[in-house]
Formats: C-alpha cells, structure tokens, sequence
C-alpha cells in the first residue's frame, strides 16, 4: 500500500514544480501580505516557509483596510509557478483588483520583477511550448489564450479557444486548470463538483495538439477515508520520489489542506490506488512562537497590507490604532499566522497600558466566526474581555456586527496573558486568561466555521483596535505556539 501525505494547514490551490533537487510549492494568500507564499521540501513530507513574492500589490485603500473598506474573500487567488528558461515566473489574479500578475525571478528568495496581463484569468495555467506561452483558465468554460512575447497580454490573432466546457454543473464548473505536456500529448487537470451534491473530484482531458479536441473524464474521486468532501484541485509533480499528484480537501474551520497523492501512468494516464497509508506532513518555519525582540518571523503575515508607521517591534509587538472601527475585522497591523491541525494552542502577553477607553487588544481564533481574548479599556479600567462572532448572513457577508462580549471582567495591573486552544476535529476554539488564581476559561466555547467571506482558514492574530478614540496602543509579548513547542 502507498503513502499519501496530509498537510494539516490550510495552505489552498497548491501548484507545485521540482527544481535542483526540491520541490517548491506556492499557495493561494488571499488578503494576508506579504503574499504569494512558496515552500520547499526535498521529499514530499517535510516542508519549509521558503519565501514570499511580493510584498504589497496596489496599496489600495480596500487592501489597506483605510476607512471601512476591505477585501477579505478576495485578494490574490490560485497561483501558477513554472521554471522555464532560467526564470521563475509565478501568475495569479487578484479578484479585487480584476488584474492579473506575472511575477519573474532567477532565484525564488531574491527581488521579484512584476508586470500585468491584460485581462482577468480565473484560476490561471501559465504554460510554455514551443517557444510561446499560454494561459489556460476559467470556470466551467475552460480557455486556452496564447499570449504575446512580452507576456503582457494575449496575442493578436494567436491562438484562443475553450478546450473544455462543464456547462450545466449545478454545484461547480471545471475550474483550477493545471496544464502540462508529457510525451508529447497534452493533459489539463481540474476540478469539479459531481452534479448530485457537492463533492470535489478531479478531472483530466488529454489532446495530441493545443488546437485539437480536449477528452477525458474524472480520474480521482477519492477522499482516502480523511474527511467526506472529496479532494482536487491541484496539478502534479514529477521528482526523485515519483510522480504525485498534490491537491486539496475542504476541511472545515481548519481551511483547504492539501493532499499528496502518488500515482503511476499506464496507457497515458495517472493509476491511483484505491486505499493509501495517510502520513502527516513535517513543518519547519510556517507557524511558532516569537519574542518580536526586533522584529518579526517569517511565518507571521499581515491581515490586509500593513502601515508600518503605526508598528515598532522593540521587545514586543507595538500597535498604535489611527482610526475607530467597530469590530475586529477592520483593525489596521493585525498579525496573524496559520494554525495546524488538528489540536492547537498559543499564549500571549498583552500590556494594555496604553490603551485608551473604548480600546480592544487581544488573541483570536481569527476568521468570520472568531473568538477573540484580550484586554478592554473602559470608565473603570482594565479589564479582560472575550467577545466572539456567529456570522448570521449569506455565506460571502463579513459580519459588520459588534463583537458579542460574553464574559468581561476587572483585572489587577496593566498587563493579561491569555490563551486560545483550538480543536479543529469539533471546529471549536475556547479561551482563557492566565492569573495568580491560574489559568481559568473565559466566555463560552464557540464554534468555528469556514465561510466565504474570509475564505481563509482559521488562524491565530494578534489585533488592537479602537471604538471611541483613535490612537491608543497595545504592546504584544512572548507569544508561544504551544503546538509547535
């Protein structure tokens, strides 16, 4: 029996290629920065933080989260990354801006050159054949643009045409194109829904030219016993260890998880087996503890792009707010950093002793529906608070409530360590505060869920913001990702 491998992170519409000896494999970031996150392993099961592409993209006031505007379930989606020509080229769109990026760079850890193509490319491929490129993408309806020299939009009178259609799918369309060519004949990978219920399964259409006929069908259709929801969308990779095909699974408040999966070919198609053994995946670098001594690890990433004149990290992580909002999704420098499955914990330290009245500083369980523990400032001083969020509209609404307060509660001195466990097997967070009566729950535990309007996995954040007076500040101490220790 062959190992499949499970990474218990959410790290979504993985695309992976193997170079000088590693396999490198870049992540959708969605509204964190820095973004365009790419790791390395040299086998398949240990992986690393490598690198990131970009550090901000249009510094526009949503991606800045200025005034109330924001682009939480949007932002940079669904990378392609290729080595071609001693270049490393990354493509993705960012739904947002309805731009699409081409990034290009000789090594994946220096300064990336970036230009835009015209248009907007759901889900792009970026391929080269032949002495030209290509994008293959869309939802449902499956394009194939051929793009000029300079790869700032398509070529005029060059090739252009769907080379596969799911039309009629009423859960989801073919889209996640990942395109290569393998002996000669052409093979585009997808994902889908199976039309009864909603259900990821993989699909391949093979053509013997980029102008003929595109057929195929589904060839994976498995969830290896992990979780019922079926795993797709990826591409594959050839290396030392085989040919695998790396994909993902929706798995609930936790996020998208990818999943390894060896096969072989036969008769010019991928074999899978029906059962796997399933390991866990190895981390080095893509979340822990931080002293924020003089900075920041490599693991953290903003929550929208930051304004650093209002950080300083000098023996703890400082934030000055500049505006009122009225819950925490619109907090400026929040800090977080991805939670690994399936139990997981982390502390802090919190000195609230700037904080102005009306002021929250805290630890969440950060997504739609968060919990959140920290410290508030009212008429009467210092006090613990865990608030937490049940979203109540249509799946892609960010919640505009007030934080609902369930447990608040008077504190001696200016500084609180709090505690956020998660359990991602009952998609559940509980909170805690730590005092000289020991470590005692605060609040209720809530339940976690993965909606679309982060449609990012749950993570630990560190966020100050303030409700009645802007300006106040919050300092972040000896945070430890207890998992990781």
């Amino acid at each position: 029996m062959k190992t499949a491998f499970h990474l218990y992170m959410d790290i979504p519409d993985p695309d992976v290629i193997f170079h000088g000896g590693y396999y490198y494999l870049i992540t959708t970031t969605m509204h964190f920065f820095p973004g365009g996150e790419i790791l390395r392993s040299s086998d398949l099961k240990k992986w690393e933080h490598y690198s990131y592409v970009f550090d901000r993209l249009e510094s526009t006031p949503a991606q800045k989260l200025e005034a109330d505007e924001h682009i939480y379930g949007k932002g940079m989606w669904a990378p392609s990354i290729r080595f071609h020509d001693g270049i490393f080229h990354v493509v993705f769109s960012s739904n947002d801006t309805h731009k699409t990026y081409l990034f290009r760079s000789d090594d994946l850890k220096s300064p990336w050159k970036r230009n835009d193509i015209k248009g907007f490319y759901h889900d792009p491929s970026l391929f080269f054949d032949e002495g030209k490129a290509y994008l293959v993408y869309g939802n449902t309806k499956v394009h194939l643009t051929e793009l000029n020299e300079d790869l700032t939009g398509p070529k005029e009178g060059g090739l252009d045409r769907v080379i596969a259609d799911d039309s009629g799918n009423p859960n989801l369309g073919f889209e996640g194109s990942h395109i290569y060519k393998i002996n000669g004949k052409y093979f585009l990978f997808m994902i889908h829904s199976l039309r009864d219920r909603w259900r990821r399964v993989q699909a391949m259409y093979v053509s013997d030219s980029l102008k003929g006929e595109f057929t195929g069908g589904d060839i994976f259709d498995n969830d290896l016993g992990i979780r019922d929801s079926g795993i797709a969308q990826g591409g594959i990779v050839s290396g030392p260890e085989g040919d695998h095909m790396i994909m993902f699974q929706d798995s609930g408040a936790a996020g998208r998880l990818p999943v390894i999966v060896p096969f072989e070919w036969h008769d010019g198609a991928p074999v899978f087996d029906d059962e796997y053994t399933i390991e866990e995946c190895e981390f080095t670098g893509l979340c822990g503890s931080d002293d924020f001594a003089s900075g920041h690890k490599d693991f953290w990433q903003f929550n929208h792009e930051s304004d650093l004149s209002l950080v300083k990290f000098d023996n703890g992580f400082r934030i000055t707010t500049d505006k009122i909002c009225r819950n925490i999704f619109h907090a400026k420098n929040t800090l977080t950093q991805k939670t690994l499955g399936s139990k997981c914990e982390a502390v802090v330290t919190i000195d609230g002793t700037g904080l102005k009245e009306g002021d929250f500083a805290g630890l969440s369980a950060f997504q739609g529906d968060y919990a959140f523990v920290g410290v508030t400032r009212d008429k009467s001083g210092l006090n613990a608070i865990m608030m937490s969020n049940t979203s109540t509209g249509g799946i892609w609404d960010l919640s505009e409530d007030d934080g609902l307060v369930e447990e608040k509660k008077a504190i001696e001195g200016d500084s609180l360590r709090v505690r956020v466990e998660c359990d991602f097997t009952k998609d559940q967070a509980t909170c805690y505060i730590e005092t000289d009566d020991g470590i005692k729950q605060i609040g209720t535990t809530h339940d976690l869920h993965f909606r679309l309007d982060h449609f990012t996995g749950c993570r630990f954040a560190l966020s100050c913001f303030s409700t009645e007076e802007a300006g106040g500040t919050a300092v972040f101490r000896n945070f430890l990702n207890l998992t990781t220790l």
